[in-house]
């Protein structure tokens, strides 16, 4: 299997697999465009009910890839902005369900792209954490808007400016996943899920999550424009916020795994 992303499609249901397990999943350039051009496939096939999105190996998605953000190429966009426009998802929303498996650590822009998926479940190795502050960028696709939704105000404001790294148990108790499960029965679990979606009607389901989103979208619009804003005030303050994110990895990463060594004891009890 070669390439950043890897797609399987079959029953109903579409597969997205965050495929770069030598880094984590970490999202650079390629991946998200890749991202964006399987997602949109998957939302223009007929035959698709659902998409499942998960990933490859030990990690769901360690976050921006610091060492391309840091580096001589071309950068990801930290704005959210996608090839049609849209300000806050990290691809162009489609009209099917997202049912995110979170198999590992879900960190940063790997947390964002768990807040965009519908429905969560996660594996008793998940956790989940909102690094933004340790490494001096803003979130730019949705995290400070959706994650108060999620895990509540004060729980979001302590994971976003601490950094803290909190496990599957407790995602679950704050709401922010469905349900979690033992590693090997994730996957089976998460299918089981996205196959009573797809076997619904599929005219009503579509109408139905429309219904829902629209309404989310109403009630917060605001914030993610509010978020947008002081992400371009940030970016344009002069400072080399990309370059300082990268020489601060190390420290970052070091920071990342005593948390994970942490979260992973407070499952294990």
């Amino acid at each position: 299997m070669t390439g950043p992303i890897a797609v399987a499609t079959g029953a109903g249901i579409t597969t997205i697999t965050l495929h770069r397990p030598e880094a984590r999943n970490a999202i650079n350039l390629e991946m998200l465009v890749r991202l964006r051009e399987a997602m949109a496939v998957a939302g223009a096939d007929p035959d698709v009910g659902a998409v499942i999105l998960t990933g490859a190996g030990p990690a769901f998605c360690a976050g921006l890839d610091l060492k391309e953000l840091g580096g001589p190429g071309p950068r990801i966009d930290l704005t959210g902005a996608t090839a049609a426009g849209d300000d806050h998802c990290p691809w162009e929303p489609i009209g099917k369900p997202i049912v995110g498996a979170v198999n590992g650590p879900a960190v940063t822009g790997g947390l964002e792209f768990a807040l965009h998926c519908d429905i969560l479940l996660a594996s008793e190795t998940a956790v989940f954490a909102d690094t933004h502050t340790r490494v001096g960028v803003m979130p730019g696709w949705g995290l400070s808007v959706l994650l108060p939704r999620a895990v509540g105000r004060g729980m979001a404001r302590r994971m976003s400016l601490t950094g803290e790294f909190i496990d599957a148990r407790t995602a679950l108790r704050c709401g922010l996943v469905t349900e979690v499960v033992v590693p090997d029965r994730l996957l089976d679990r998460v299918r089981d899920v996205a196959s009573a979606i797809a076997g619904n009607d599929r005219e009503a389901v579509t109408a139905l999550l429309a219904s829902y989103r629209g309404i989310e979208r109403e009630v917060i619009a605001g914030g993610f424009l509010r978020e947008a804003e002081t992400a371009r005030i940030w970016a344009a303050s002069g400072t080399d916020h990309a370059a300082r994110a990268s020489r601060r990895r190390d420290e970052v990463m070091l920071r990342g795994r005593r948390n994970l060594d942490t979260a992973t004891d407070l499952t294990a009890n």
